[in-house]
């Protein structure tokens, strides 16, 4: 089983940008973190950084014929992007859409996302806890229904 772990814009600041509330990891110290969970979980992700919209969206189109899964942290695309989440509704590919913050707690603007209604489920609020949640529920998912 592959998954492939989408980090969208400004997530390559996670350990300088705003500690308070994203705290001090690095982006490189959660995706050694994933991979270790990963192993945990009898899985193999790939994980993915671009602060460009079109970038993460091409990323998106060649999950059909890599990957069983995405979890996806889009930043701030969260809240803009109409093509990333037409990208994920393209390729019908089980999809969790995660945050480290809990967006419902943050300014108004961050309480739409036009991803969450193309995707299986949202996670926000428990850091990088949000990212192994995100994962489980779709290792969990693709497991049920292979099972079917």
């Amino acid at each position: 089983m592959r998954i492939l772990v989408i980090n969208g814009v400004n997530m390559n600041m996670l350990g300088f940008r705003e500690p308070e509330k994203y705290g001090s990891m690095t982006l490189k110290d959660l995706e050694k973190e994933l991979y270790a969970f990963s192993f945990e979980l009898g899985i193999d992700i790939e994980t993915f950084q671009s602060n460009f919209e079109g970038e993460i969206v091409e990323k998106i189109h060649d999950v059909k014929k890599k990957f069983d899964g995405i979890i996806i942290n889009a930043g701030a695309y969260t809240h803009t992007s109409i093509a990333i989440r037409d990208a994920i509704s393209s390729v019908n590919v089980p999809t969790v859409e995660i945050h480290m913050t809990n967006i419902y707690k943050r300014e108004d603007f961050r309480h739409h996302s036009y991803i969450a209604p193309v995707c299986m489920g949202q996670i926000s609020g428990f850091g990088v806890n949000s990212y192994k949640l995100g994962l489980k529920a779709v290792v969990d998912y693709l497991n049920i229904n292979d099972n079917e």
